[in-house]
């Protein structure tokens, strides 16, 4: 009997044992990407009235510190803070922005889309908005997050890259909400839950995207912490399929967040923008994510600092922040073993 009692022993070790391998195995499998892996580089708000503005005729790119840094992703994107026209008649607001169609070769250099989902792309009425689309589509420059009627503003914008289609989404929640886009008419996409969550669903399911990514412009302005609306939605996006979140608006960095796995940047704050003095307005981040067939892989933060003229550098040529597949938090940048959790950088 004692011998039998051994034979199951070591029969139930040698089990455990294999088991305890599997889950070793599949933990490390999951830290390694999933087939072909495409880069992306989001970026926050870019305005380019007024100083910034001024600054490019006097022959200096707002890009140039960033270009090296923007030219490694495969993908590059950025929220576009106003609008690219040469007519239109400004709208009834404390601030409205316009940009002269030039901008359009420049940000053709540097990017491959841009987000149209924000307060300030209509700031000169539709027609200055139509002709935005027209400048962007001559130029090649891809949008989302507005367009020339609802369901344009609503479509994802599908890029492909080494095998993977990745879908981009742009919404806007930030008030006046009459630049909505309309059956008949341009605008753009505004937030209502419903129908963000539908479109993610149908971006898998219509469009046959392997990947969805939501560009939000939410909060509330120089709010470091998002709002449990923010995070609300958030999850509710992750919940239907959303393989990372990034968002704008605040004019400040906010907190990053890992839900279910899959990485929130509620804000990363300012990154063309002139008229602030306080350092935490004038600090902003580009986000590097790596994506394989099961979502994000490995994000990294580069941390931005605006000069006054509005024009960002690099705080570092190195990211600042890094997280990567199995880890459950991020860290700095070359310490696997230092959490970093502040909420701003």
């Amino acid at each position: 009997m004692r011998g039998d009692t051994s034979g199951r022993a070591i029969a139930r070790f040698l089990v455990a044992a294999f088991l305890c391998f599997c889950v070793v195995g599949e933990a490390v499998a999951s830290e390694t990407p999933a087939g072909p892996v495409v880069s992306l580089a989001f970026v926050g708000d870019i305005m380019l009235d007024g100083i910034p503005g001024d600054t490019f005729k006097a022959g200096r790119d707002p890009f140039a510190d960033f270009a090296r840094i923007l030219d490694a992703a495969d993908i590059r994107i950025g929220n576009l803070e106003c609008v690219i026209a040469s007519r239109g008649r400004p709208e009834r607001k404390p601030f409205t922005f316009r940009a002269n169609p030039y901008w359009v070769n420049v940000l053709k250099g540097h990017f491959t889309a841009l987000s149209l989902a924000n307060n300030h792309t209509g700031d000169f009425g539709r027609d200055a908005f139509s002709e935005m689309l027209d400048l962007l589509e001559a130029q090649k420059l891809s949008y989302f997050g507005g367009g020339r009627n609802l369901a344009e503003a609503h479509a994802p914008l599908l890029i492909e890259r080494n095998g993977l289609r990745i879908a981009l989404l742009g919404y806007n929640e930030i008030f006046p909400r009459s630049f909505e886009a309309d059956h008949a008419a341009p605008g753009l996409a505004w937030s209502e839950d419903e129908q963000v969550i539908a479109d993610i669903v149908n971006a898998r399911r219509l469009h046959h995207a392997d990947l969805v990514i939501p560009f939000m412009h939410w909060g509330i302005e120089h709010e470091h912490h998002a709002s449990a609306r923010q995070r609300r939605l958030a999850h509710a996006m992750i919940d239907a399929g959303a393989n990372a979140v990034i968002g704008g608006h605040p004019h400040v960095t906010q907190d990053i967040e890992q839900y279910k796995g899959r990485p929130i940047f509620y804000s990363l704050g300012n990154f063309v923008f002139d008229g602030f003095k306080d350092e935490d307005n004038n600090t902003g981040w580009l986000a590097r994510l790596e994506v394989d067939r099961s979502g994000v892989h490995r994000w990294q933060i580069y941390v931005a600092r605006t000069d006054r003229q509005g024009i960002p550098h690099p705080a570092s040529p190195k990211p600042r922040s890094c997280w990567q597949r199995g880890q459950p938090i991020k860290t700095v940048c070359g310490d696997s073993g230092v959490a970093d959790n502040k909420a701003s950088e």
